[in-house]
């Protein structure tokens, strides 16, 4: 049964939970409302375009900088990659702020951070999209 606040809610989508799970009854899990958006973001973040035979511009470019130097170069087109591909895939959030930082004791591992407002109900959020990078030599 749908509670009160939950029908405010119901334009934030709900369906199958990403990456696809069986629940403790056997059937497919789902999400709902915002834990439905944040799948959504690691989704497209984890999508490389091309991918999808039916959507090859879906996704996000910043895996064509899996073995570019971790530079300040690259982190600023990744943070520029990040946002554009969340502002063309997911109409249900305003992209507020993205930044990167390296891991410490891990030069290779990005940590993508993305600041987020939805739409809807103008509830802020964030997410950390680890990205590793091997840098070519």
């Amino acid at each position: 049964m749908i509670g009160q606040g939950d029908n405010t809610r119901k334009f934030l989508g709900v369906g199958w939970k990403f990456p696809l799970q069986v629940d403790a009854r056997g059937r497919i899990a789902s999400a709902r409302y915002e834990q439905r958006i944040e799948e959504s973001l690691y989704l497209i973040l984890s999508t490389a375009p091309g991918e999808r035979v039916m959507m090859p511009e879906f996704g996000c470019a910043m895996h064509d900088l899996v073995f570019a130097p971790n530079n300040a170069s690259t982190r600023t087109l990744i943070v520029d990659q990040v946002r554009r591909a969340l502002i063309d895939f997911e109409p249900r959030i305003d992209v507020l702020n993205v930044t990167t930082e390296s891991a410490e004791g891990q030069p290779n591992l990005l940590l993508i951070r993305v600041d987020y407002r939805i739409r809807g109900n103008n509830a802020i959020a964030n997410l950390v999209y680890p990205f590793y990078i091997t840098e070519g030599s």
